[in-house]
């Protein structure tokens, strides 16, 4: 049977932890890493509700959006909500496992789900991260460079956008000399020698730079291995913020909220006015207010997100429609990205269920 640890690999693979706001508490919240895996429950909120159902229905695993432990906890008495929520799971050995910002900063994650149920195309990541590559440069024999290569990408190396096993060779000399007590793989302690390499370069998410090094160690013939990792100020533009895409075919701005409604079944959408046809569309599940002056610079017609005060709703200044559609509301599809990727990789080796608990606290009067 697959461990949580197992999960973990899954999960972590598609967001790494190295992706979630430097105010974020993703990854296992509590549970055994190596506990067996018997069933697992998703749910956008970690409730006492939810380690219930996960309980009726044999799960000894739930699986959430937002982390149920967001502040350190001084105490553990079950004063409150998440204090009872921990104490129930610790007492059934249910494990507790968050995705969260590092979901919603991957290309595939939460505003890709959003988009896709709104009909975008054309999608690209509206707010860029700096900072998160790097170029690995390495030395090889002609012969083994292939090999090299292979290990790099099987280590996360060489993907841009989508595109795969992407590296760029140049060759040239290589001088050394090995010393007493060496092993060389080409020529002899104490002679120079003059061999043929080539210059190989591929790009590295930063976070997977010791993953890197030891398969290229492994790959690599050399006794002592010669590399340059070069760190990158280029924007990643797989990782970032939001997402921003077009619709098939302009929609008039009732038409538009229309849609919202009907993709997203929510009984209300609090907008700004806004009096020209809807196109290009920015969006951002959850509280997305830091986005809306990157919706504007990106051309967006609307920007769609949840959780946005009176005052935010001036920062539209005319040039696009601004939408909230609620926090829970934007993020509802979230589960189903859960879902997919553990069926993918894990098929019926355990149940798997999406919540039926409703744990968005907002209700509405009409």
């Amino acid at each position: 049977m697959p461990t949580v640890q197992d999960l973990m690999r899954v999960l972590e693979r598609a967001a790494p932890l190295a992706y979630q706001e430097s105010y974020d508490n993703a990854g296992l919240q509590c549970g055994d890493p190596q506990m067996e895996v018997r069933g697992v429950l998703i749910a956008l909120d970690c409730t006492p509700a939810v380690v219930d159902e996960a309980l009726r229905r044999g799960c000894n695993v739930v699986v959430a959006h937002h982390p149920l432990i967001f502040k350190p906890l001084k105490r553990l008495t079950g004063a409150n909500e998440v204090e009872q929520t921990l104490l129930k799971a610790i007492r059934h050995d249910v494990a507790l496992y968050a995705a969260h910002t590092n979901l919603d900063n991957v290309r595939h994650g939460v505003n890709r789900k959003l988009a896709e149920k709104l009909g975008l195309t054309n999608l690209r990541i509206l707010d860029p991260k700096p900072g998160l590559l790097a170029k690995l440069i390495t030395y090889v024999p002609p012969a083994h460079t292939e090999a090299v290569l292979q290990a790099l990408y099987q280590a996360g190396a060489g993907q841009v956008g989508d595109y795969s096993e992407c590296s760029f060779r140049t060759e040239g000399t290589g001088t050394f000399t090995p010393g007493a007590g060496t092993d060389p793989f080409i020529g002899r302690r104490g002679e120079a020698e003059v061999v043929r390499e080539e210059r190989v370069e591929v790009l590295l998410p930063l976070h997977l730079q010791q993953t890197a090094l030891r398969a290229l160690r492994q790959a690599h013939p050399y006794e002592e291995v010669a590399y340059e990792i070069v760190k990158l100020e280029n924007t990643n533009q797989d990782v970032g913020s939001g997402m921003v895409g077009d619709l098939p075919e302009p929609l008039s701005p009732p038409e538009f909220r229309q849609r919202l409604k009907q993709a997203l079944g929510v009984p209300v959408v609090k907008h700004t006015e806004f009096g020209q046809p809807i196109q290009r569309v920015a969006l951002c599940g959850g509280a997305g207010s830091f986005l809306i002056g990157k919706a504007r610079a990106a051309g967006a017609d609307a920007y769609v997100t949840g959780d946005l005060k009176y005052h935010e709703y001036f920062a539209a200044e005319g040039r696009l429609l601004l939408c909230d559609v609620g926090h829970f509301e934007s993020e509802q599809f979230t589960g189903e990205i859960f879902r997919d990727l553990l069926m993918g990789n894990f098929g019926s080796t355990f149940a798997l269920f999406i919540a039926e608990t409703l744990t968005n606290p907002v209700r509405y009067d009409f």
